[in-house]
């Protein structure tokens, strides 16, 4: 079957996501039987593209990377000027939505999945903001078009939570959650344990494109409130938003503190959790000494980690282990659209 491809957004992860496709094109044709074409795609900073027939995808990732406009790749009698217009006119069977994520509102991505959804068109994302702000509607939407809305590079990237839950753990309730979900700040925290202080570990993680230029989101506990809003919100199956979590960032921990941890045998963790009590959803992030005897002490570097508590299996832990030096795990979230776009097809 030939499934006809649009990107909307074509940064770090979207253009792994090609090279994965480009990679894996001869495995998805002899086990699955699936080959594909890109017709339409949208940047933030070099334009659009629109070609239903078949666009050249390794001529816009030459281009992209050259920091060229991408708009000469273009075939469409009418201007594309915004990515509704590449979505309405791309004739795609699949959208790939990886635009930058609003943490208060989810905009524009919504607005994309729900454009995807309703031409007909199954809608993939590593975009939190639409999980958080709009996974009901657009599961819903979804549903009524005979269609998919898949997410699991929103956590942990390309490891599969969500899917784990929907597949392989059917009418496990979810109790509650615990544990390390931003690799920055874990990084962060292990750097100064070996000595550097706060602002070389911020710029040594921004050195190696694990950081943005303007860190907050991940210091100030906002990348690691949205995803607990994410994971309460499909797993727990009630809706969640950042702004409800109880959020602390690691501004706040010195270099001093950390030395004093690491001589009483505990390390700084910036931990997110969240529990059920009744109808009630309790979710915080905030930094946390741990010890020797809890499972998060051992995760360091760029690792993270999560423990799930449900009724029938008292503890479930995945972990992802990251060597030192990944540049924010593109390829694994990346992988993570890879593995949805096969589920959603097959």
């Amino acid at each position: 079957m030939h499934y006809k491809l649009c990107f909307i957004g074509f940064g770090n992860v979207a253009r792994n996501l090609v090279r994965l496709l480009e990679r894996k094109r001869g495995a998805l044709e002899r086990e699955y039987g699936i080959t594909y074409s890109v017709t339409g795609i949208s940047t933030g900073r070099h334009g659009f593209a629109v070609n239903p027939n078949d666009l050249d995808v390794n001529q816009a990732l030459q281009l992209v990377e050259d920091k060229q406009s991408i708009a000469s790749l273009n075939n469409y009698q009418l201007p594309i000027t915004d990515s509704l217009s590449v979505i309405q006119h791309s004739s795609a069977d699949v959208m790939f939505e990886n635009s930058p994520i609003n943490y208060e509102t989810g905009q524009p991505a919504i607005d994309h999945v729900r454009a995807a959804l309703t031409a007909g068109m199954h809608a993939i994302t590593a975009n939190k903001g639409t999980v958080v702000h709009a996974h009901r509607e657009l599961s819903e939407l979804a549903k009524s078009k005979n269609k998919k809305f898949l997410f699991e590079s929103t956590v942990l990237g390309g490891t599969p939570i969500f899917a784990t839950f929907r597949e392989a753990m059917p009418l496990a309730d979810l109790i509650s959650f615990k544990g390390i979900i931003n690799a920055t700040t874990n990084l962060i925290l292990s750097r100064m344990e070996d000595g550097e202080t706060f602002d070389e570990a911020v710029k040594y993680c921004q050195s190696i494109g694990i950081a943005e230029t303007d860190p907050s989101g991940d210091i100030d506990g906002w990348d690691a409130s949205v995803k607990v809003a994410a994971l309460a919100t499909v797993l727990m199956d009630s809706p969640l938003k950042p702004q409800d979590v109880q959020r602390s960032g690691i501004r706040e921990i010195t270099s001093q503190m950390v030395a004093q941890a690491k001589a009483e045998g505990k390390r700084w963790k910036l931990v997110a959790s969240a529990e059920r009590d009744g109808d009630k959803i309790t979710a915080r992030v905030a930094p946390e000494l741990v010890d020797a005897s809890s499972p998060l002490f051992g995760i360091s570097g760029s690792s993270t980690g999560l423990t799930f508590r449900t009724d029938v299996l008292p503890d479930y832990s995945v972990t992802v282990s990251e060597r030192e030096g990944m540049k924010g795990g593109p390829e694994e979230t990346a992988y993570g659209s890879f593995a949805d776009f096969i589920r959603a097809v097959k």
